[in-house]
């Protein structure tokens, strides 16, 4: 790369998305969308922690024209000094209450920690201050994301690596969350005297190029958030469909479908998807999982769907009449997407209660349904390495919001409601931020209004440390514990579901999955486990606040719903071929009698002999009398037995 036609350089990805993770292991996050990171020995350690993923950050060079000239490091010659300032500042935040962008439906918010006031407010900002690296596989207790607190408890966030290029890494912190007095939490989103270790803050860098010119790049984002439980496994609506429909309709971003939709570009993903998430929710599995005549991954039924022949357009209407019009002000609960919407618990019988699509999904189905398409091809992504700079850029903007949750934002898991305020946004992908040295502005007066919230001067206006995460639940895992599936019983499925792709509702256990796998046992009986699913929060019992408090101690003890080849091709195609099963559930297997019962009626296992039984015998053996215990023998001893007397 000739470095003296660079004029500009700029850090990407624009946001980087880290997650907790109790486990000094650690994976990358992917830099191609859709494709979920693969770490080796799975999402656990040994020792059975979550490994934590991790954030990359590289820099690329542009010339005069605006043209990717590629990425900067160490193999061309380049220094790089890395500054980055995060923070956590939940508690020191207002309430959350709904999004404050629905129009006149957005609840104002008091402050959290209200009986606070003053200057005592910035004891609960968990600030460790900026940290600079720089240099080549860089680590060590300088670099830890450390001294920042809340209150007189240090609360780590992190650390900070390069990597052997110079490319900066971004650990986030434990998932370690706490009250200050030890109180038990009691809510999904607003729990006074508690703090995580989520966080977010600002990425900038200083390079200097061979040629003696040194230039500032662009600055970046980084939000670390909770773990992905469903790895693999993407929303309907990703938060990367709805920062598009905003670039979209008010950013000139150039629309991808501009030309024309393609079937396996636009379509089947939100199709695929929703077959997909039959692995984390039962409801989705019976209506769109494997062996439902509404399975989108079937292959005959994908053969009409990719057609675009008047002979199929029948079957397309059908499914396009199914999806929730964006547009559409009444409630639609028959329609699908099958999740909740930003509105649900405050508002009933409105389109709030419910999850659409994107209007720009919207608009490329109808498009699809009417037979304006192409049908394209299903091909694997290109790999990284194989990009052009250009290609590169593109990937690395999109990759972070395709493996995070597009709705319902109520408040949401990883990044939320602002991203759609076109407010936030510098240019399309890159946010604005503060100006280096500052902090972010946490008071806005008592009432934190939807009017105050999007006016020109007010918290979207530009983000800054903490300014990310703020408008998310205290702690992480009580709104993880929280927001479900099904709260209406009466309904014939557990439908619908807030955030099944991140928090499972309903999984194939190990068990099931290994019932399922053996080929000892009849079709039928296999397609039982294969039917089955259990509850993935069932360690931590029915009762909600108790639930939300196992949460906080034992989240990293639940299972990851991670994908495995089942190598089921010769089972008349009723069985799968591929799975995404519970791994690493660290709870007890031995508690469960019900799973010895069912090894016993499949004749996996005998019934262990009664206590009582054995007491008997073994007092008729110990008397010396006949071996052959009668029936008269064994009741005269368990009548013995039972009053204490042997």
């Amino acid at each position: 790369m000739d470095h003296d036609s660079i004029v500009r350089v700029a850090i990407y990805p624009p946001l980087g998305i880290a997650r907790v993770g109790n486990s000094n292991e650690y994976f990358f996050a992917s830099d191609v969308p859709g494709v979920a990171p693969k770490p080796e020995g799975g999402y656990k350690d040994g020792d059975n922690r979550v490994k934590k993923q991790v954030a990359r950050f590289r820099v690329y060079a542009f010339n005069a024209d605006g043209k990717p000239l590629g990425e900067l490091n160490h193999n061309n010659s380049t220094q790089i000094e890395w500054r980055v300032h995060s923070a956590n500042v939940k508690a020191a935040w207002y309430q959350f209450n709904n999004a404050l962008d629905l129009s006149d439906r957005g609840i104002s918010s008091l402050y959290r920690n209200s009986s606070v006031t003053g200057a005592d407010r910035q004891q609960m900002v968990i600030d460790p201050g900026s940290r600079t690296i720089s240099g080549l596989n860089q680590q060590g207790p300088e670099y830890q994301l450390d001294g920042g607190k809340f209150f007189d408890m240090e609360v780590p966030l992190g650390e900070i690596r390069t990597d052997e290029q110079g490319r900066l890494l971004y650990f986030g912190g434990d998932g370690h969350s706490a009250s200050l007095n030890n109180a038990p939490a009691t809510t999904f989103a607003n729990n006074d005297g508690w703090h995580d270790d989520t966080s977010d803050g600002v990425i900038r860098a200083t390079v200097r190029l061979s040629n003696g010119q040194t230039l500032e790049a662009t600055p970046a984002m980084v939000a670390v958030t909770p773990p992905d439980f469903g790895p693999g496994l993407y929303g309907v609506v990703t938060m990367n469909d709805v920062v598009q429909n905003l670039f979209i309709n008010e950013m000139n971003y150039p629309d991808p479908a501009a030309d024309g939709v393609v079937f396996y570009r636009d379509i089947y993903p939100m199709l695929q998807r929703m077959t997909n998430t039959q692995w984390v929710n039962q409801g989705f599995y019976m209506l769109f999982g494997k062996n439902s005549p509404s399975d989108f991954t079937d292959p005959d039924y994908l053969a009409q769907l990719s057609s675009n022949s008047e002979a199929n357009k029948a079957a397309r209407m059908r499914v396009f009449n199914w999806f929730r019009n964006p547009d559409d002000a009444k409630d639609t609960p028959t329609k699908i997407p099958p999740f909740y919407g930003d509105g649900f618990g405050e508002y009933y019988n409105t389109a709030l209660d419910n999850l659409p699509v994107t209007q720009i999904q919207y608009a490329r189905l109808q498009k699809w349904a009417n037979g304006d398409f192409e049908t394209g091809k299903l091909q694997p992504p290109k790999s990284f390495n194989e990009m052009t700079p250009g290609e590169q850029i593109n990937s690395l903007n999109q990759a972070p919001f395709e493996e995070c949750l597009g709705g319902p934002f109520h408040p949401g898991i990883e990044i939320t409601w602002p991203m759609r305020v076109k407010l936030m946004w510098e240019e399309p992908y890159r946010l604005k931020t503060v100006k280096e040295g500052e902090s972010t502005q946490l008071d806005f007066g008592p009432l934190l209004t939807s009017e105050i919230a999007l006016s020109a001067d007010g918290p979207l206006s530009k983000s800054g440390p903490g300014a990310l995460t703020r408008w998310l639940g205290v702690p992480w895992q009580t709104d993880e514990a929280s927001c479900l599936s099904g709260y209406n019983t009466t309904y014939y499925l557990p439908l619908p579901s807030f955030w099944a792709a991140r928090v499972p509702n309903q999984v194939m256990s190990e068990e099931s999955y290994q019932r399922m796998q053996d080929e000892k046992l009849n079709l039928a009986q296999r397609l039982k486990h294969f039917d089955y699913r259990q509850d993935w929060l069932r360690d931590f019992g029915t009762v909600y606040q108790k639930k939300i408090n196992y949460m906080v101690q034992r989240w990293h003890d639940l299972g990851i719903i991670a994908q495995d080849s089942s190598d089921n091709q010769g089972s008349d195609n009723y069985l799968p071929e591929q799975v995404w099963k519970e791994t690493g559930r660290n709870f007890d297997p031995l508690s469960d009698p019900t799973f010895e019962q069912v090894l016993i009626a499949e004749g996996v296992k005998e019934p262990q002999t009664e206590p009582l039984l054995k007491a008997a015998l073994a007092v008729e053996e110990k008397s010396g009398k006949d071996k052959k215990v009668t029936k008269d023998s064994i009741r005269r001893q368990q009548r013995t037995f039972g009053r204490g007397e042997l």
